[in-house]
């Protein structure tokens, strides 16, 4: 299954620069665990940083121009760090599988003469093989959506690349040098507001691209709201939980006809662990409708979803995700423990624990939270801390590069109590 190593933010709201994990040219770090945790007060930027996620994921989907309008964004200027005028940036680091060589996917966003966003530079590197130092080797250059492409697995000629800035003529007198690669392709994209990856990843002789772009596209950020999640759908199966929850019966009755002894065995499982719910069962509606029936113990008619609190509802989303026998790869999910009795936290995180680390490892988790009970179930390494400087933008560090909290975890203490305790604010 394939992850993110690590992650860089420039010019994005309150993240003018912030890196988590490890990067093509920062190997002393450690890369990002299967799951993790950010925590840090209101307004210090959580929100941002899951949007940041989501905002990359529209800009795949839809174009740079409408994904910095979508969501309440407001346009490119809105969500631009205050008092910047360079580009939004992006650096994904990731691996495809355990054993890949990582992968570097670069991104900058800026707006044009007319003031209207597009996508400045975009590419794609990683390493030869064996090799372990200097610049990786880029199958994707494109600057205002002119530049070059590699075809395939092959690696072409290497490019002198300790220069940033790319300039298109000086490469292709550099190809002009060489005997010129069958694999290396000169391209021109129609729409300079929408990603190279979009179009060159559908593709068959771009198998490298194809692959971001489909890593990227199954990321799960759940937006989810009990009241959509009530909602009676349309009759229909649906494979997967969209991102708001209103799909809950079409993916109920997606798995009900396509694993139907598995469902019947997740429906058990995971009313066990519910709190006060003893069966959950399905009923179908004459127009083909699925209902969900929740037997509430001690209650002898059950509970149907439009009639079950926010709190249930949610866990049992959550833990249906879990359960998706084909799981996204990247699953992020803002505040879980919203509505959501406090001792129910920690079980919930072994959930997500047992999801992103247990012998499939399924999905890699990224939570963001502000619940002390929750964190108690993580350790260290796997809890970034937000925080705003006196300039008003966020930083942001491991808790396990604190020696002293490191050292009380390893004692037996807690990690939410000692962040209740303010001992995580300061690195």
């Amino acid at each position: 299954m394939a992850k993110i190593e690590g992650l860089r933010i420039r010019n994005f709201r309150v993240l003018k620069d912030v890196t988590l994990g490890k990067l093509w040219n920062t190997q002393d770090s450690d890369p990002l665990t299967p799951m993790t945790a950010v925590i840090g007060k209101n307004g210090v930027g959580k929100s941002t940083l899951f949007d940041a996620f989501g905002f990359l994921a529209d800009c795949l989907k839809i174009g740079v121009e409408e994904a910095c309008d979508i969501r309440e964004r407001g346009g490119f200027e809105k969500i631009r760090s205050q008092g910047e005028n360079g580009p939004i940036e992006f650096e994904v680091y990731y691996k495809e599988d355990g054993n890949a060589r990582p992968i570097t996917y670069e991104l900058s966003i800026d707006i044009d003469k007319s003031g209207r966003p597009y996508v400045q530079k975009e590419r794609l590197r990683q390493r030869r093989k064996g090799q372990k130092r200097g610049w990786p080797f880029s199958f994707l250059l494109l600057n205002d959506g002119k530049g070059i492409v590699w075809k395939g697995e092959k690696e072409g000629h290497q490019f002198d690349e300790e220069k940033e800035v790319f300039d298109l003529n000086r490469f292709v007198e550099f190809l002009g040098d060489k005997e010129e690669s069958k694999e290396t392709e000169m391209v021109e994209l129609e729409d300079r507001r929408k990603l190279g990856i979009a179009t060159l990843g559908s593709l068959k002789q771009h198998p490298r691209i194809s692959a971001f772009r489909k890593f990227i596209e199954s990321w799960y950020l759940s937006y989810f709201t009990p009241d959509a999640a009530r909602s009676l759908p349309l009759a229909g199966p649906q494979k997967h939980l969209n991102v708001h929850g209103d799909n809950l019966g079409n993916v109920v009755q997606f798995m009900e006809r396509e694993h139907p002894k598995r469902f019947h065995v997740i429906l058990n499982r995971i009313a066990e662990k519910i709190p006060g719910i003893d069966q959950i069962k399905t009923e179908k509606t004459p127009d083909g409708r699925l209902l969900l029936q929740f037997n509430d113990k001690g209650f002898q008619d059950p509970f149907y979803a439009q009639q079950m609190s926010d709190g249930t509802l949610k866990v049992f989303a959550y833990l249906l995700l879990l359960e998706d026998p084909s799981p996204p790869p990247f699953l992020c999910i803002e505040e879980p423990e919203n509505g959501l009795y406090h001792k129910l936290l920690e079980s919930l995180a072994f959930e997500f624990r047992e999801h992103a680390t247990g012998l499939k490892g399924s999905s890699q988790v990224f939570i963001t939270t502000h619940q002390p009970y929750f964190v108690d179930a993580f350790e260290p390494d796997e809890v970034w801390i937000l925080k705003k400087r006196d300039d008003g933008f966020a930083t942001i560090w491991r808790a396990s590069e604190n020696t002293i909290v490191k050292n009380m975890v390893e004692q037996g203490l807690p990690l939410g109590g000692l962040w209740y305790s303010d001992y995580l604010e300061e690195r």
